[in-house]
């Protein structure tokens, strides 16, 4: 389990296919410290540590998590937001976050403000997700309150700190996101449906 706050950006210096899987080796602030099996956040999936190194560690992601997530468009160079999980006896300073990336979106405005930022981003609402104003989502893994919600997009305000220190810089107006949506506006929309 997750908070949405990133702890530091990493870079991709390596990927690696083999049959369906991509394996990313990561360059990092904070790779030294992991250890294998464990689990961290990238760009909000959740995938496991499977080697490292002294500044560097490998995750692989399968064919069903490339398919769900914009894994599958990193490159070499590319910047990650990293999050490993949450101990249970810090605070949450996000919102619940399962590193369950439940569709992708994709960045339909991006307009710098006055000391910030607005993104707006489109997604796919067939599968019943929603976002509600004032609401948290989850965008490549950072935990954002919604401005603006429609059924099919939302809208949110980036602070100069979240910029700086996220991959949200390099997200231009195209760039496929990774969206998480609120674990419980899912148990609730569920419930909706089934009555």
């Amino acid at each position: 389990m997750f908070t949405g706050i990133i702890e530091t950006l990493g870079e991709v210096i390596a990927i690696q296919t083999e049959h369906t899987n991509i394996h990313f080796t990561i360059a990092s602030a904070i790779s030294h410290e992991l250890k294998i099996d464990q689990s961290v956040a990238h760009n909000g999936v959740c995938l496991t540590v499977v080697a490292l190194n002294d500044t560097t560690h490998t995750v692989t992601a399968i064919d069903e998590t490339l398919s769900k997530t914009s894994l599958g468009n990193l490159k070499v160079g590319n910047k990650v937001n990293l999050e490993r999980c949450m101990q249970m006896n810090a605070r949450l300073d996000g919102h619940i976050v399962q590193g369950h990336v439940d569709q992708t979106a994709v960045c339909i405005k991006r307009q710098e403000l006055d000391g910030s930022w607005e993104y707006r981003f489109k997604y796919n609402a067939s599968s019943g997700n929603v976002t509600v104003e004032k609401g948290s989502a989850c965008v490549n893994g950072i935990s954002l309150t919604v401005v603006n919600s429609a059924a099919d997009e939302f809208s949110v305000f980036i602070i100069p700190f979240t910029f700086v220190h996220t991959n949200l810089q390099e997200v231009q107006v195209g760039d496929t996101v990774n969206l998480e949506f609120d674990i419980i506006g899912k148990y609730v929309a569920r419930l909706m449906v089934n009555k």
